[in-house]
């Protein structure tokens, strides 16, 4: 299978980088089709390894799809099929929108990166909301997240910012297992002074008790994106901010606008670097967060993970679940398999590091 990726990669590398992530979607769909009118034999479920308990939630294991490669919610059954553990869909905006011109999306191929400046494009909440409403009566066999963000024309005026975000939340904080504020895409101007913390903490608040009020059958945990381009000694009082606000927990980090080592002629592009020369800083932004909040609060890491190492390297450094997007374009579609096969062996004393955070929030 490994070998057939190859060549289905050196055919896809031969389009535009957007046109092959949108034939990869539609594909996607095309599985999500069958899968839902009875075809579940094409492609198993992977089983269960090392099944964890975090955010109130059953995990089958820690790897998870992080938002960016669906960001409409047109396959939300297939992940589990590929062997993640979770999913979470978007970045999803109050309003539907086209993003940044193009082109807009680059690969590097000598460090297996990508850079993109997409800039939340989307159909916007009300249609995520209609597609997932349907697709999800039947819930995946994980768990769901969903990612908002801020619609461009909205980013500057506070208020304005904070409806946004809550106008996304009542649409699709029901149908999700935890919401993912997106605050720190380096793609839509201005976005990412919303880690100021006192701008923070009232967002996270407003999201907080939007979710309350909609009286769920549970608590859905909101859980924060940050920044890997913040300075170290400024994370402290952002995690204190999204805390006191009520955030249950972070996702670190998002993509960033430096580029380290990077010599690929596309590593001039601006826009967000994702994959392996993304690593050390996510890992260290990681850490730090883990430092800041302590034991207990769920942590993401994301941002370069390829192999089981990388896997293992952002669970010592504080993650209690690992996402990845970007080396799937470089290693296919069986990478989750292949990591939650290979960091499930030394698991057994990461679980028990982790039961705190089985009483995060109540399951839904």
């Amino acid at each position: 299978m490994s070998e057939l990726y190859g060549v289905v990669r050196r055919v896809l590398f031969r389009l535009d980088a957007e046109r092959a992530h949108h034939l990869a979607l539609r594909s996607a769909a095309l599985v999500e089709w069958l899968l839902e009118h009875g075809a579940s034999r094409m492609l198993t479920a992977a089983p269960p390894s090392a099944p964890v308990s975090i955010l109130g939630r059953t995990f089958p294991n820690r790897i998870g799809l992080a938002a960016g490669f669906d960001k409409n919610g047109v396959a939300p059954h297939l992940w589990s099929r590929l062997g993640f553990g979770f999913a979470e869909l978007g970045t999803v905006t109050a309003r539907p929108q086209p993003g940044n011109p193009g082109p807009r999306m680059f690969r590097l191929p000598a460090e297996r990166a990508v850079v993109n400046r997409l800039g939340f494009n989307n159909r916007g909440a009300e249609d995520v909301a209609r597609r997932l409403r349907r697709r999800l009566a039947v819930r995946p066999a994980i768990p769901i997240g969903l990612n908002i963000g801020c619609s461009k024309v909205s980013v500057g005026d506070e208020s304005a910012e904070r409806e946004d975000y809550r106008f996304s939340a009542r649409l699709l904080a029901p149908l999700a297992d935890y919401v993912a504020l997106n605050v720190s895409s380096p793609n839509t101007p201005g976005l990412r002074n919303l880690h100021e913390p006192g701008r923070l903490a009232r967002l996270v608040e407003t999201v907080v008790r939007e979710i309350e009020a909609l009286a769920l059958a549970g608590p859905v945990p909101i859980l924060v994106k940050l920044s890997p381009d913040l300075a170290d000694e400024d994370v402290p009082a952002i995690c204190a901010a999204a805390r006191d606000g009520g955030a249950s927990g972070f996702i670190a980090t998002n993509t960033t606008i430096t580029r380290p080592g990077c010599t690929s002629p596309a590593a001039a592009e601006p826009g967000g670097l994702s994959g392996p020369p993304l690593r050390t800083r996510a890992t260290a932004v990681l850490r730090r967060v883990r430092e800041a909040v302590g034991d207990g609060v769920p942590i993401i890491g994301v941002g370069g993970v390829t192999c089981a190492d990388d896997v293992r390297e952002k669970l010592a450094a504080g993650a209690d679940l690992v996402a990845l997007y970007t080396a799937l374009v470089y290693e296919g579609p069986l990478l989750p398999r292949r990591l939650a096969r290979g960091t499930s062996r030394a698991d057994g004393e990461l679980v028990s590091a982790s039961a705190p955070m089985e009483s995060a929030s109540a399951g839904r």
